[in-house]
């Protein structure tokens, strides 16, 4: 299993930490009580310390590449679908698709689209519960959006949530970037929100389970016009 770099200073810290406490509380009891409780505590300590290097996995996963697709960028559950008014960049209403991240889940996120990075802008904030309506606007959170060769503006927010503390991004303005490449790393659960097009066809709902560069979960530009005609 592949650990993403990210991961590295925590999985050594907690792993050093649980060494720690597990020496500490050994020459803390007595010789007849050990036997039963350190095979507890070892367990319990094992299995955390398993639990933090998961959470960093790196799964390896099909690039797959569509321009007239949006493809999720992160593991979740979709928790909205709605149109909203966005007053940061677009200034007008958009589509929005919301996933979340439980701290079971892969936390790399990726580009949901291919194209030119057009904005990008880190805004601290609030650690409100990441499902919460107002985390959108609130909480600490990034806004890329990236323009794809067709002239689609696509936007999607990394949002922390109340355990989620810090968020990285590898987004650059004015770098042209791939579908489905990583663009950032979310520690602990948090959510994703996505801005499209209006006329965007949308091909997921509400408590759909998706994956990460896999799962598409929209269709821009020309072909989901043509979608709507022939309805």
């Amino acid at each position: 299993m592949k650990i993403n770099k990210e991961g590295y200073r925590i999985i050594a810290v907690s792993g050093v930490c649980c060494a720690a406490i597990w020496a500490l509380i050994y020459y803390m009891l007595e010789v007849q009580e050990r036997s039963w409780l350190m095979i507890l505590l070892t367990a319990l300590l094992v299995l955390f310390w398993f639990f933090i290097v998961s959470f960093f996995r790196e799964p390896r996963r099909v690039k797959i590449h569509d321009a007239d697709l949006v493809f999720s960028p992160c593991d979740g559950r979709v928790v909205v679908t709605e149109v909203v008014q966005d007053d940061e960049y677009f200034h007008g209403k958009r589509l929005q698709v919301s996933i979340f991240m439980s701290v079971t889940n892969v936390h790399i996120n990726w580009f949901p689209v291919g194209g030119t990075v057009r904005y990008f802008k880190y805004h601290p904030g609030r650690f409100l519960v990441a499902w919460h309506p107002k985390s959108s606007s609130e909480n600490e959170r990034t806004t890329t959006v990236v323009e794809t060769d067709k002239g689609v503006e696509v936007m999607f927010r990394q949002i922390a949530g109340v355990v989620a503390r810090r968020i990285v991004s590898y987004v650059k303005v004015g770098e042209h970037v791939v579908q489905n490449d990583k663009c950032g790393f979310i520690k602990f659960g948090s959510r994703i929100d996505i801005l499209l097009p209006e006329d965007a066809k949308l091909l997921v709902e509400i408590g759909d389970r998706v994956v990460g560069t896999q799962t598409p979960i929209a269709r821009i530009g020309d072909f989901a016009a043509k979608d709507e005609e022939e309805e």
